[in-house]
């Protein structure tokens, strides 16, 4: 019973406490007596007490480090402020633990180092319009650095610019002329287009009056025509009436005595008589009688 109990402590303290489960997206690396063994990828996995240990727990999940600002100058020699963010994986626990010394702060060095590098070779206006070029270069320069590390840096962002507060002011008022300037040919443009606006208005209306004008005389013209017309067929169908009606000398001459009345009511002083009247008496017997009228 008591060989029992003996084994049963031994076991609860050698046995199940060298019992590991290594969760997901971990990695533990396993030294035996000093030396690199193994790494342990998720599932279950034991130990020998007192010879093999745990040398170091790795996440291999995607780590977000956000660095402070670093001063760096420019190739025109102006002194700015720049912080990075850096996201990168561990993708071999052996080198990530054994291939240097703190890795999270030599990542940091690096990546001020490399900005202050790259930031050296541009000028204040395309660092400030460059950001893209400037974190696909540290990207690729930190990983091809960080690789022997274990480490696979995925992106690189520029965070934010600060230039000196003149520089910022001396921006700003750029930036607000630029705004005026726009602003005035904006304006400039409405009025222009306000103003042809108007003027094909006013070209239009004259265009319309024109022709409503000219619509109006057409009428008119031939209104006048159309009368005129009308009158011209009325006397056409009375000579075409007298005619079909065979009308004697008589009657003809009855007719140019009418026309002479009509010329002596009027204030002509003379009378012209046709040469083809027959009788000359009878022409001053009417001509008496229509003097007597008066």
């Amino acid at each position: 019973m008591m060989i029992l109990i003996i084994i049963l402590i031994l076991v609860v303290l050698f046995i199940i406490p060298n019992i590991k489960i290594v969760p997901q997206a971990k990695s533990y690396v396993i030294e035996r007596l000093g030396s690199y063994l193994t790494t342990w990828s998720n599932g279950l996995h034991f130990k020998i007490p007192f010879i093999d240990r745990i040398s170091n727990k790795v996440t291999l999940k995607e780590v977000v480090k956000d660095f402070a600002p670093q001063p760096v100058i420019t190739k025109d020699n102006v002194t700015m402020q720049i912080d990075t963010v850096v996201y990168f994986q561990i993708t071999d626990a052996k080198l990530y633990t054994y291939g240097i010394e703190d890795p999270v702060n030599a990542i940091e060095n690096l990546t001020a180092t490399t900005l202050r590098n790259i930031i050296g070779e541009l000028e204040l206006d395309q660092t400030l319009t460059s950001r893209d070029i400037i974190n696909a270069k540290m990207r690729s320069i930190l990983d091809e650095a960080t690789d022997p590390w274990g480490i696979k840096v995925n992106r690189v962002e520029v965070k934010n610019i600060l230039p000196p507060r003149d520089i910022q002011e001396a921006m700003e008022k750029q930036m607000r002329a630029e705004r005026e300037r726009r602003e005035k040919i904006l304006q400039a443009e409405g009025e222009k287009k306000s103003s042809i606006l108007i003027a094909e208005g006013e070209k239009e209306s004259a265009i319309l009056k024109a022709e409503a004008h000219k619509e109006s005389q057409i009428k008119i013209a031939e209104g006048e025509a159309e009368a005129l017309l009308k009158l011209k067929q009325a006397e056409a169908d009375g000579i075409k009436l007298l005619k079909e009606a065979k009308a004697d000398t008589a009657v003809l001459t009855l007719k140019s005595y009418e026309a002479l009345e009509k010329v002596a009511n009027g204030q002509a002083t003379k009378i012209i008589v046709p040469s083809d009247l027959q009788n000359v008496a009878t022409i001053g017997t009417v001509v008496n009688e229509m003097l007597n009228k008066k």
